[in-house]
């Protein structure tokens, strides 16, 4: 007879836990509105969480101000500040596309 387990698994190792731990659910909606926010943004852009960041950082801070997940600086969570994402972003918009006098070019032909 073999000593694993169910479906070949070892009986005797314990599993490990996720890095970032498990969090309480939000039983009494303290997060509602901010999720909604996120859940409406989402919708709305085509499931860009590019561009719901903003939300998305609301509804954690939410979360940690009510004890609903451990508090950690937002840049260990991905969140630089807010200031200088937008102006990369912007930075890479203007470099992909071209100049509009080459649009309004094109057009004229």
């Amino acid at each position: 007879m073999s000593a694993g387990g169910a479906f070949g698994g070892n009986r005797g190792v314990r599993p490990v836990p996720p890095e970032k731990g498990v969090f309480p659910l939000d039983h009494l909606h303290e997060c509602d509105l901010e999720k909604k926010d996120y859940l409406a943004c989402l919708k709305s852009t085509g499931f860009q969480s590019e561009k719901c960041r903003q939300f998305s950082k609301k509804y954690l801070e939410c979360r940690m101000e009510r004890n609903l997940m451990a508090k950690q600086d937002m840049s260990e969570l991905g969140f630089r500040n807010m200031d200088e994402a937008d102006t990369s972003h912007d930075m890479n918009r203007q470099l992909e596309s071209p100049p509009n006098e080459q649009k309004e070019n094109k057009i004229a032909v």
